[in-house]
């Protein structure tokens, strides 16, 4: 049967995937080649670093996800964490991280890398800061925590921005002394530049979904986004997200789908199970494509979610005519840029959050939500019940599976695709004929 849309593979793909794997692999050459290599949050400002020259930044969310998608790597990380007494109730991505650490064996290959130092931002109570605590005395290495304030919305930012960006300036002073290296503030703020247009372009692509037929799906979306996460302070992530962006702009041009036979779309709250990606393919077959995820629209790009509801792209300091001219402009540009992020936002209210992915329910003009109760998460399930009964009280159809992004242990397959089948059958469609 001939699809209601053309559809094609993103002409950008293979350089997605080189800049992925050229990633991964520049953690284990970072020494040899003597870059310094520091590790933390991929949700950390990856541009602090720069100031002392050439570096690559370990993110340990995206390591943690890459273990999550191979059961069988994943299950000896887990065991190897929870053999030294860590629960299986804490944060998925930490666990692998820490089992491949402890076993000394690098997913990619060979040995564990061993971070010169950690630099991190504490955002999750779950996790961040005390994830790279461990780690710091497992090695015996630096490690340096900023911390950052959950704020409700429409407080005054100003006391808040202060504290934050004291921090950074404190974090600045406390590379220099254990590196023994003179921080360039010029390179800061070229890699803050790279840092908030990455971010914005991220935050647009996935905004560009709202086009019917939507030109990307949400398996591609989550292919490309660790890019964003691993070197998105870097002018090569610049290129490729401007790439990707205009791409995605001619594809919407020329009704070129992701999904040549869309006839439903769907969104998801959380980050799916990394071993069972496959479930969106097998939805396909129905017509349903799912056009976006809230939690990576906001994590590792940004967007405005404005007080009325209304969704727009996200403008960088300087096209908010915020200079950044040298290092007290940089740090400022920071600190704010975390606090607006929607996901900073979101932690502080249940309201906010399902506030948020009902804005980006409408704007993707989207017929449904799909929420995961991830067991792998605990900062960002909380509030998800609440958000669930707002949803439905904005008349979006809801459904919930139950599992866990990086332990296969927590999902039950057959069950999850029973579930979200019957709901997808609940709006109406069935099989697409062959």
């Amino acid at each position: 049967m001939q699809s209601k849309y053309k559809s094609k593979p993103l002409d950008c793909w293979q350089k997605g995937k080189e800049l992925r794997l050229n990633y991964y692999k520049s953690l284990i050459t970072a020494r040899e080649e003597g870059r310094l290599l520091v590790s933390g949050s991929g949700a950390s400002c990856l541009a602090l670093p720069a100031g002392l020259g050439d570096f690559v930044y370990f993110s340990g969310e995206p390591y943690g996800a890459s273990i999550g998608y191979d059961p069988a790597f994943s299950l000896e990380a887990m065991e190897a964490a929870e053999a030294r007494g860590y629960a299986r109730d804490m944060c998925g991505y930490m666990r692998n991280y820490w089992g491949s650490m402890f076993l000394d064996r690098y997913y990619f290959g060979g040995p564990f890398p061993k971070p010169d130092f950690f630099l991190t931002r504490h955002l999750c109570d779950a996790g961040h800061g005390k994830w790279y605590q461990v780690c710091k005395e497992y090695y015996d290495v630096p490690l340096f925590v900023y911390e950052q304030p959950v704020t409700p919305p429409g407080v005054r930012f100003e006391d808040v921005i202060e504290y934050l960006a004291s921090q950074l300036y404190d974090s600045i002073e406390w590379m220099e002394k254990i590196t023994g290296r003179k921080y360039d503030d010029e390179k800061l703020i070229e890699a803050s530049r790279n840092f908030f247009k990455s971010e914005a372009l991220w935050g647009e692509i996935c905004l560009l979904n709202q086009a019917i037929p939507a030109p990307l799906d949400l398996k591609s979306e989550l292919a490309l986004m660790p890019i964003a996460i691993g070197i998105r302070h870097q002018p090569e992530a610049v290129a490729f997200y401007e790439a990707l962006r205009d791409e995605v702009k001619d594809r919407i041009a020329n009704q070129i789908a992701a999904v040549g036979d869309e006839r439903c779309r769907l969104m998801t709250d959380l980050t799916p199970p990394w071993n069972f990606l496959k479930m969106f393919r097998y939805f396909e077959k129905y017509g349903v494509v799912f056009v976006g995820i809230w939690v990576y629209c906001i994590n590792s790009g940004q967007i405005e979610i404005r007080e009325d509801g209304v969704v727009l792209p996200a403008k960088t300091p300087e096209e908010r005519n915020m200079p950044l001219n040298n290092r007290a402009d940089a740090l400022r540009a920071i600190a704010l840029w975390h606090l607006e992020s929607p996901l900073s936002q979101a932690f502080s209210s249940p309201k906010r959050k399902a506030f948020d992915i009902i804005a980006l329910a409408k704007y993707w003009r989207c017929e449904g939500v799909v929420m995961h109760y991830n067991r792998g998460c605990p900062l960002c399930t909380l509030g998800s019940p609440e958000a669930k009964l707002e949803l439905q009280k904005a008349g979006f159809p809801v459904a919930i599976y139950e599992g866990n992004f990086a332990d296969f242990r927590e999902l039950d397959e057959s069950q999850v695709l029973d579930r979200l089948e019957t709901f997808i059958q609940s709006l109406g469609l069935s099989k697409l004929e062959d």
